[in-house]
């Protein structure tokens, strides 16, 4: 009998549960990279809808005086403004870029805190689905302005309100459905590399955006648009929300482990099994964060401190039974910070860099991306500290102390040359997008998951919203500050990431 070809071999080592499970991870990451990769043109075409126009208005003088003899005037077209896109060329064009921030931002913070409400009560499948078909909508909506000559400010501002709504769909949807399908073990890592989803969506977003912003910057809202919305077909079409809907297994580890959840620790119990079960090594990622004995084909015995229910006799939690878990208040006031921080540099980076490196938008956007680039090694390393010293609130503490002297240093260094501000945007994107991704993914399990909720596995998308949603908050404000606050300097910008900073570190002291 012939050997088996060494490819063979390696599909068949993995169980079908394994294969499963890889799947969803990898749908799931592509899903939510989508919302980042539409969320991200703005930031790149505020280079665009509003330009230096002293130095292009000196251009043209020179040139005309220089060919003026040899040339016909041409009739400038209405859609074209020396100093950007009316009626952001304008002199307060930063306090109305900010109000597009603002805008979107605000609406994503209000609509979160009801998005996992209503999301826990509806199947995950449709729900997202019809949040990415409709964030794709509002996205292109935005660009279309270009094309039909739009230079209504309140047009683009609803565009961006009704985009921030229907984009809260995606994170209480793909957080929950990554609990269904994965477990305790490893968790700070696995969350870890997963949420690099946020990275890489902004980067293709930047890449994307900055193909078309100088040549026709409606394309680069288009393009997204349409992604995210074929995106959401593929949602439709492979998403499953739950192992037991293909009848993958369950399997509680044989023994008791200690997590950190939120401020306190706690033991779970789990049952034991008879003495052939005992014997077989279990799988860390069998042990699923959403425990339902329904889906588990052993029983829980009396003695197990964490209970499911019946899916008929599970009813979704409040608001108020949320905000009682231990730690969710401390974890949202702390995201709320440092979100501030992360979705400052998101919208207003490539701004930025235009001013200070003096570069075009696309090539300040390509720059850009370096930031995100370091948030997927910061994120990474978040988790896999965290899950090395089971602590989580240490891990987010210490990365929150490194963060506020590298942002100092960034707006210092960053004046110095190309090659500093590449190194100080990978650091600084690693320590500021470090606790924000390990709160928003490992920590907000935990406390999904913590043992005074019974094994409702309905909870994790009310908790994930509610500490999302405070996070979103800051998400809000940052960039509106940014806005107001830069044209008495971009240092005094760095001064208010780095109070912010501390403000999250500070609010983390009860649960440190």
């Amino acid at each position: 009998m012939a050997q088996l070809p060494p490819g063979i071999r390696f599909i068949t080592s993995f169980s079908r549960d394994q294969w499963y499970r890889a799947f969803i991870f990898s749908l799931t990451f592509f899903l939510y990279a989508s919302f980042h990769l539409s969320r991200k043109p703005i930031s790149i075409v505020k280079g665009e809808l509003h330009k230096h126009c002293a130095a292009s208005h000196e251009v043209e003088v020179n040139s005309y005086k220089e060919y003026a003899p040899q040339i016909q005037p041409v009739k400038k077209p209405s859609n074209v403004s020396r100093c950007g896109w009316e009626p952001f060329d304008k002199n307060n064009y930063k306090q109305l870029l900010g109000a597009l921030d603002y805008s979107f931002l605000c609406a994503y913070a209000v609509g979160m805190y009801l998005s996992g409400i209503i999301g826990e009560r509806l199947p995950i499948r449709y729900y997202l689905t019809v949040g990415m078909l409709a964030s794709g909508l509002f996205t292109a909506m935005f660009g279309l302005g270009y094309f039909y000559n739009i230079h209504n400010l309140w047009f683009y501002i609803m565009a961006q309100i009704a985009n921030g709504l229907v984009q809260t769909t995606g994170w209480p949807s793909v957080v929950t459905c990554i609990g269904n399908w994965f477990g305790k073990g490893r968790r700070g890592l696995i969350m870890g590399i997963w949420n690099s989803h946020t990275s890489v969506g902004n980067i293709l977003g930047s890449l994307i955006a900055a193909y078309w912003v100088s040549t026709c910057w409606g394309l680069s809202f288009v393009m997204p648009g349409v992604i995210i919305a074929v995106m959401g077909i593929v949602c439709f079409l492979f998403l499953i929300e739950h192992p037991k809907d293909i009848s993958c297994s369950c399997t509680p580890s044989s023994s008791s482990k200690t997590f950190l959840n939120g401020a306190s620790r706690f033991r779970v119990q789990m049952p034991t099994l008879n003495a052939k079960e005992t014997s077989k090594p279990q799988d860390p990622e069998m042990q699923h964060l959403l425990i339902d004995s329904e889906n588990c084909s052993v029983s829980l015995n009396s003695s197990t401190v964490v209970t499911g229910e019946d899916k008929h006799g599970t009813s979704a939690i409040s608001f108020l039974g949320a905000l009682r878990i231990p730690g969710v208040i401390e974890f949202s006031l702390c995201l709320l910070f440092a979100k501030l921080v992360s979705y400052t540099f998101l919208f207003w980076l490539p701004l930025y860099i235009t001013n200070v490196e003096h570069l075009d938008a696309k090539r300040a956007g390509d720059l850009s991306t370096l930031f995100d680039v370091g948030g997927i090694f910061g994120g990474i390393l978040a988790g896999l500290i965290s899950d090395r010293l089971e602590k989580r609130a240490s891990t987010c503490g210490m990365m929150l102390l490194l963060a506020a002297p590298t942002l100092y240093m960034f707006s210092a260094v960053s004046k110095m040359g190309l090659e500093a501000t590449v190194v100080m945007l990978l650091i600084s994107g690693a320590l500021v997008n470090g606790p924000y991704a390990l709160i928003t993914t490992a920590v907000s399990a935990d406390l999904g998951t913590h043992k005074s909720l019974k094994g409702n596995a309905r909870a994790l998308s009310t908790v994930t919203a509610i500490i999302d949603g405070t996070g979103s908050v800051g998400a809000a404000l940052g960039p509106l500050l940014a806005g107001l606050i830069s044209p008495s300097g971009w240092n005094n910008v760095f001064y208010m990431l780095m109070v912010a900073d501390a403000c999250a570190l500070l609010v983390s002291l009860k649960i440190l």
